[in-house]
């Protein structure tokens, strides 16, 4: 499956309230969304790392693979929204990191230098 593809199936279980649709609001939403599951993410780490000595077991692995398709989900959604091809965006990262690495500032700032 191709990130556009996946944006795709991605959008035919999206809601949005039709008061909403292609507002200011709607992708305030989307972009709410992205944070909120990306905090879940971090949520479910820090109890690995706090409470389980990093131990990570298959239900965790369960969980956090739940929790970052959500994060995927929602930035699919929301760059659709902005009228963003998904594949275009990670081309573009894959991008921007080889630029990076080939100056040797994969670590930093790279993106300024």
């Amino acid at each position: 499956m191709t990130f556009d593809e996946y944006q795709k199936l991605a959008l035919t279980t999206a809601h949005t309230d039709p008061q909403y649709v292609e507002t200011l609001m709607d992708k305030t939403i989307w972009a709410m969304g992205v944070a909120g599951e990306a905090g879940e993410v971090v949520e479910k780490w820090k109890k690995i790392v706090a409470y389980k000595a990093g131990e990570v077991s298959d239900d965790d692995l369960a969980e956090l693979a739940k929790e970052l398709g959500d994060v995927v989900w929602y930035i699919a959604v929301l760059a659709h929204s902005l009228g963003l091809s998904f594949e275009d965006i990670a081309q573009r990262n894959v991008e921007k990191l080889k630029s990076r690495k080939a100056r040797g500032v994969i670590k930093g700032a790279g993106d300024n230098r």
